[in-house]
């Protein structure tokens, strides 16, 4: 998938409203779009740990499908996003490849929701993510980024991950700010209704 993403946004400072800011992390497979997302809707200059992928890589990470991807990120990727005049979202991307996944339970610290991108190439890149979440208990919505080419259905996602009815799935394109938007704005909404859930059951 070409990473080109949207003309960029005019960065803004963080509005002296705000009153609540939230911790989400996106997780997924090696080269699903989790640094394009994040670069994409951030409305502060990403900070990004990119590094040019060498020789060193070679059988160690799995470039299958993604063949044409030449930087990796090595630590996590860091934005931000107001998604109104008191809500900020804090985003961390989490590095996709297995090497770097003892990086992960640390990035799940404090944080109250994940979107889990899938590319249904490899869709099997996903079930460590989805596995660390649900071991940590942590909310999670799906979505599957859409890359050139054929697609499975969003029923065949669901199926092939077993996801539960009740988790969240959308699809999305990473590079498109409105997208990567609708695909917080979900996650938002996921929480809020699992909290309305957790109150009316008590």
């Amino acid at each position: 998938m070409d990473s080109t993403i949207s003309d960029p946004i005019e960065r803004t400072p963080l509005p002296s409203t705000a009153m609540e800011g939230l911790k989400i992390v996106v997780v997924g497979g090696f080269g699903v779009g989790k640094t394009t997302m994040v670069r994409s809707v951030s409305e502060i200059r990403p900070l990004n740990t990119e590094e040019t992928m060498t020789q060193a890589g070679l059988g160690i990470d799995d470039n299958g499908g993604v063949a044409d991807k030449t930087t990796t990120t090595v630590a996590f990727d860091f934005g931000r996003i107001s998604l109104s005049e008191q809500l900020v979202l804090y985003l961390f991307g989490a590095p996709g490849q297995e090497r770097f996944w003892f990086l992960w339970d640390r990035l799940f610290s404090g944080t109250l929701g994940a979107v889990v991108l899938v590319d249904t190439r490899r869709l099997e890149d996903s079930w460590y993510a989805i596995d660390r979440l649900e071991h940590h208990g942590t909310p999670f919505i799906v979505a599957r980024n859409n890359f050139p080419g054929p697609q499975h259905g969003l029923d065949d996602v669901r199926d092939a991950l077993t996801l539960s009815p009740d988790v969240p799935l959308i699809e999305c394109d990473a590079r498109e700010r409105d997208s990567a938007k609708h695909v917080l704005i979900t996650l938002v909404n996921h929480l809020y209704a699992l909290s309305s859930a957790r109150e009316t059951a008590s």
